[in-house]
């Protein structure tokens, strides 16, 4: 039997019994929407835990800090601690297996003045031949500093937006052009320190860039620049400072405030921390953060597919009952066709055909009403999930999808339900091919 002839014969006994082939169908649409509505919720949850700790920094990212909590096995605080790290802890994180680069840090609290406004941020200093490595925004202007150009100042994109007029009474921030108006940098710490028989330090910024908004507080709002730039105007700086607080002040830089490292693969951010566990020191990570939540987003995933697997299961035997029932109707049509010497195979063809038919349109239907259901949820579903994560402090609801739906799930699921289908029809198939001819004959109907 050709394949054009198995597909007609199959498609008109489909339609010869519209009513049952329809109810069958309605089952495998509801087991399709069940499976992805319910697959998708588990995706929106995990796909937003991560959309919302990314906001925070690089999931590849392992950071030691200066002052570290010291966690019980469970995770809660017991207490805290000071790291010194100085330029051999750097070399030997270097050499650690997964480990793509490392880069000492220093901060500092910055004033930018711009004629009579001013605003107050935080710069970070790190070795700029790592830049690269650290997943930092593209530039809207400037350049990145090297080590042979270090004297660049790299602004978050809201650094110039905050501007405000100490002196007002009314707190209104102000956008300063960096183009055009004049700007300067001066240290915020120990800012009353100031010799009096010495002029402030204050910067003037000419060599700038100023990174793309990323929505990432620490890139947004920061600022950034070369490690060895750094200590040199804070050098400067110094010479500025009475001679009590000098010491002070350049205590602050003798140790780093932190390290950060960057890993090749997020799969490995806790094999290299457990790493620099050894070495003394206590780490943190975004993937860390990000891994409970995940966890509970796989088995809330693991739950609802589960549930609308049951739906489908019982489509399955709904497709099984429909193609058992389809044999007892057509025993007579199937034993002509034995005697008009159809091969065994092609009866067989014709009834996983049918079934995988059945499966297929289910699918189909299920998956275009899975993306209607979809939108439902993400436009009225606020309410309700607002009350199953309340507990959850980094579940952002104004910008939450609460269902997505990848590429890859309409195309799994109705691979998914042509395949039950296939299977469900499997046994109804090979009970068909046992019909003897001769008996079929006799049967009426």
């Amino acid at each position: 039997m050709r394949i054009s002839d198995l597909i007609k014969m199959g498609l008109r006994n489909l339609s010869r019994r519209k009513a049952r082939t329809a109810l069958t169908i309605i089952g495998v649409i509801i087991g399709t929407l069940s499976i992805v509505v319910m697959i998708s919720i588990g995706i929106g949850m995990n796909t937003n835990f991560k959309s919302q700790v990314m906001e925070l920094g690089s999931l590849t990212t392992i950071t030691v800090e200066k002052y570290a909590n010291i966690m019980d096995s469970e995770g809660n605080y017991v207490s805290s601690k000071e790291q010194l790290m100085d330029d051999a802890l750097v070399e030997q994180i270097k050499g650690l297996e997964h480990v793509k680069a490392v880069s000492p840090v220093l901060s500092g609290s910055m004033m930018l003045k711009s004629g009579k406004y001013e605003n107050y941020t935080q710069v970070y200093a790190m070795d700029s031949s790592t830049l690269t490595e650290f997943d930092f925004p593209e530039l809207t202007m400037g350049t990145y500093p090297t080590p042979e150009a270090n004297h660049f100042i790299i602004f978050g994109s809201d650094v110039m937006k905050n501007f405000y007029n100490p002196n007002s009474r009314n707190y209104t921030t102000k956008e300063v052009d960096i183009t055009k108006d004049k700007i300067t940098l001066q240290f915020d710490s120990y800012r009353y320190a100031v010799n009096d028989k010495k002029k402030a330090f204050s910067l003037k910024v000419t060599d700038y860039a100023v990174m793309e908004q990323v929505n990432n507080y620490e890139y947004d709002y920061f600022c950034y620049m070369d490690i060895n730039y750094f200590k040199s105007i804070y050098k400067k700086y110094l010479n500025t400072l009475k001679a009590e607080d000098r010491k002070k002040a350049k205590n602050a830089i003798e140790s780093y405030e932190r390290i950060n490292i960057t890993v090749d693969n997020i799969k490995n951010v806790t094999k290299v921390q457990d790493a620099i566990k050894e070495l003394g020191f206590q780490t943190s990570s975004l993937a860390k953060i990000l891994e409970p939540m995940q966890e509970t987003s796989n088995m809330m995933q693991m739950v609802l597919g589960g549930i609308g697997a049951v739906a489908m299961l019982v489509s399955a035997i709904n497709i099984a009952n429909t193609m058992i029932m389809s044999i007892y109707e057509r025993t007579k049509e199937i034993g002509i066709m034995k005697v008009l010497g159809c091969i065994i195979h092609d009866i067989k063809k014709l009834f996983l055909f049918e079934a995988g038919m059945i499966g297929l349109m289910g699918g189909i239907v299920g998956i275009i009403l899975s993306y209607v259901a979809s939108w439902a949820i993400n436009k009225f579903g606020q309410p309700l999930f607002k009350a199953l994560l309340s507990s959850s402090s980094m579940y952002s609801m104004e910008s939450a999808k609460f269902s997505v739906i990848p590429l890859w799930l309409p195309l799994v699921a109705a691979g998914f339900a042509m395949l039950v289908g296939i299977v469900s029809g499997y046994y109804p198939a090979n009970r068909a091919t046992k019909i003897s001819a001769i008996e079929a004959m006799k049967t009426d109907g």
